[in-house]
């Protein structure tokens, strides 16, 4: 059967670009498909070209899959083209499916007893782990983090060197890494990322292993390649070695799993590692209106690290790339629960994390509106930050209770000593509140019981107020904002818990109401027919909806953090915009973008609306408002400070008129200093009143620049 022949017989429709792909067979082959490129069909109509055209067995391809759930479908969509006789004698396995099969065949030759395959007991172990090596019972966050740390140390085949060089949130992750290894060994038990680990030593160390798979896989095909890991690339490439055919597809515009060590390096530098490599485009976008598709383009070409191409719409003009502008993020929520109240349309609101959707959530369920929620995660109320604020209401509704006190004096800003702390607690009578207890010792220094009185005195009118002003109150005037920044905590988190008391009248019925949406999320909460679904952008990526709203896109949220002026981007900063890129991609017909103003609003939502103006994509809405709150930027995880001579000739150039950069705030003008130089009013752009920064904190940690 001819290429022409097969086409017609099996009704296929495919562009210029898409036949070169489908024809493509032999030698390795990089195929760079944008998104909505008619990829899964370009991949299934070459299997079918193989096997009909060109007398290729089925049994000697193998095609690489990125989920379990690709691998099914992938299957269907053979079975449904071609019947399902062929499709059951194809392999479609994950990269876990052939390393599971190459530890099989392992032990057949051997007669050894392969380690089972930890999957709840990993969670267990990680959780004894954790609590050996720190003395703490971790929770849901710390989990979570533990086992990404986990499998990016060893998807990227980190040295126990590199290991310990690990920028990671988790304390003593090195000593945690071992434990935990430690214990799987003793149980014979190994973890999914350990499949690959050992399929991989085993193929390099077993030459006749490594024949066998050779010998019965002689094509391979691997779908979503710029999701693929270090040590998944170095399988493929050993497998692919002999035969040299592989055919990897992909595109490094639309990697976004860095955080579990996915590893577009590979694409970059495939034509170097795989001698007289062929680079085949597909850039034709079926999926989106043109003005979607001009915005999104011009975006992603910001990126350095990528290959050169350009997307182009096949879909003709008649959609919309939208600005909405948005006072607060309050008046972001407003705005979506009117298009929440007639959502007949399939609607999507995509936002980088799961926290975004809470305050959204609550809102929905107190209207009682239909929505769904695509996907879930429960460590924002298990997140430091949120534990940190709960134990500060927990402390005005009881302000003797000495368990609370010991977690959370030292972050009050007073100068409270440990010493001090532990004596008020023992010295507990309930007369007193133990803030006041500590006020009233002898040792304790003027400014301690200044501070102490003064906390004590918010601590008593938070009671008396709605929730969000409270925390409010706890941030800007309770030392835990000052706390976050010195510490390098994410902010973020704050922000959206006071996004949920403004919703609560009373402070006493706060920890209920946060109780209740943890276990609606745990349970699963929404309508899974609705027409309004709420979803992170990872969690979208491979779907489409016909209107995409992104939300939540912030300074200090995506991206993370901008990169210093002179300096180029990092592999992160271009990730992030390979995100909200991914967001932008998904929308058929019409795209709308939330944006909070010049400081608040994310640098890529600039560049969209800047971008597209010359193109007449964009339109601008109205603007979205509600109840004014600070928005507040995720600091660096590491805080980098300044030396104390650095901090006091940083002080020294204060004065009143002199221009400075804040990290949240942005630029703003000192009014005043104080006597001593520690305390500042400086009016921000944009603001109306001036705020109080402490001076030495601001600058040690690198938090307030001098302009």
């Amino acid at each position: 059967m001819t290429f022409t022949e097969f086409v017609q017989h099996y009704h296929i429709q495919l562009n210029e670009q898409q036949m070169q792909a489908v024809q493509a067979t032999e030698g390795p082959v990089l195929l760079l498909a944008v998104p909505g490129s008619g990829k899964t069909t370009v991949l299934v109509s070459r299997l079918g070209y193989m096997i009909y055209c060109l007398g290729i067995t089925p049994e000697s391809i193998l095609t690489v899959t990125y989920t379990v759930a690709a691998t099914n479908d992938m299957r269907r969509r053979f079975a449904g083209m071609f019947g399902e006789t062929d499709a059951e004698r194809l392999e479609f396995r994950t990269i876990n499916g052939i390393s599971q099969k190459v530890l099989q065949y392992f032990a057949r030759r051997t007669g050894k007893t392969p380690f089972q395959v930890a999957d709840k007991e990993a969670v267990a172990v990680i959780k004894q782990s954790f609590l050996e090596v720190t003395g703490k019972y971790a929770t849901e966050n710390d989990i979570k983090e533990t086992q990404l740390d986990i499998t990016y140390a060893k998807n990227m085949r980190l040295t126990q060197k590199e290991i310990g060089e690990m920028d990671t949130d988790v304390d003593n992750f090195p000593e945690i890494f071992r434990t935990y290894n430690n214990k799987l060994r003793q149980m014979q038990m190994i973890d999914y990322d350990d499949q690959m680990i050992y399929a991989l030593r085993i193929l390099e160390q077993y030459p006749e292993v490594l024949a066998h798979f050779r010998e019965q896989y002689r094509y391979f095909c691997v779908d979503e390649a710029q999701d693929t890991s270090r040590i998944q690339h170095d399988m493929i490439d050993l497998l692919a070695a002999q035969s040299r055919n592989l055919f990897m597809v992909g595109d490094e515009d639309q990697s976004i799993y860095g955080f579990r060590a996915a590893y577009p390096q590979a694409f970059i530098s495939f034509e170097d590692r795989h001698q007289g490599a062929r680079l085949l485009l597909m850039e034709t976008n079926y999926r989106s209106r043109q003005e979607i598709v001009r915005a999104a383009d011009a975006l992603i070409r910001r990126n350095k690290n990528r290959h050169p191409k350009k997307m182009t719409a096949a879909r003709e003009a008649g959609g919309c790339v939208t600005e909405i502008k948005a006072v607060s993020r309050q008046g972001q929520y407003n705005y979506l629960l009117k298009v929440a109240q007639d959502c007949e349309q399939e609607t999507a609101v995509l936002y980088r994390n799961n926290e975004s959707a809470l305050p959204l959530i609550d809102l929905l369920e107190r209207k009682g509106l239909s929505y769904r929620v695509k996907n879930s995660d429960m460590t924002f109320f298990s997140h430091p930050v949120v534990n940190d604020i709960c134990d500060f209401i927990h402390l005005s509704l009881d302000p003797w209770d000495g368990e609370t006190f010991l977690r959370i004096y030292y972050k009050m800003g007073a100068g409270i000593s440990k010493m001090a702390a532990t004596e008020a607690v023992n010295a507990n009578t309930r007369r007193l509140t133990l803030l006041d207890t500590v006020a009233e010792m002898d040792g304790v220094s003027v400014y301690t019981r200044k501070q102490c009185k003064a906390l004590a005195t918010h601590l008593d009118n938070m009671r008396y107020e709605p929730a969000g002003k409270a925390i409010y109150r706890i941030l800007n005037y309770m030392g835990y904002q000052e706390f976050m920044d010195s510490h390098g905590l994410d902010s973020g988190k704050a922000e959206i818990l006071k996004a949920l008391g403004d919703q609560e009248n009373s402070l006493f019925d706060f920890p209920a109401r946060l109780k209740t949406l943890q276990e609606m999320i745990r349970e699963g909460c929404g309508n899974p027919k609705s027409n309004f679904i709420l979803s992170t952008i990872h969690s979208s990526k491979g779907l489409e909806y016909d209107r995409v709203y992104l939300a939540d896109m912030l300074a200090g949220v995506i991206p993370s953090q901008i990169p210093q002026r002179g300096c180029a981007p990092d592999n992160t900063y271009e990730e992030e915009r390979r995100l909200y890129y991914v967001g932008m991609t998904r929308a058929k017909e019409q795209l709308y973008v939330f944006t909070f103003g010049p400081n608040l609003t994310s640098a890529f939502s600039r560049e969209v609306f800047e971008k597209t103006t010359s193109l007449n994509a964009v339109r601008r809405t109205g603007t979205a408002v509600g109840t004014r709150g600070s928005l507040l930027k995720t600091p660096d995880k590491k805080v980098q400070k300044l030396s104390p001579k650095e901090v006091e000739a940083c002080i020294c150039a204060c004065g009143p008129g002199r221009k400075i950069l804040h990290q949240k705030y942005g630029t703003g003008r000192i009014v005043s200093v104080s006597g001593d130089g520690s305390i500042a009013k400086i009016l921000f752009e944009g603001e109306d009143s001036t705020r109080k920064i402490s001076l030495p904190i601001a600058f040690a940690g690198k938090i307030l620049t001098l302009k």
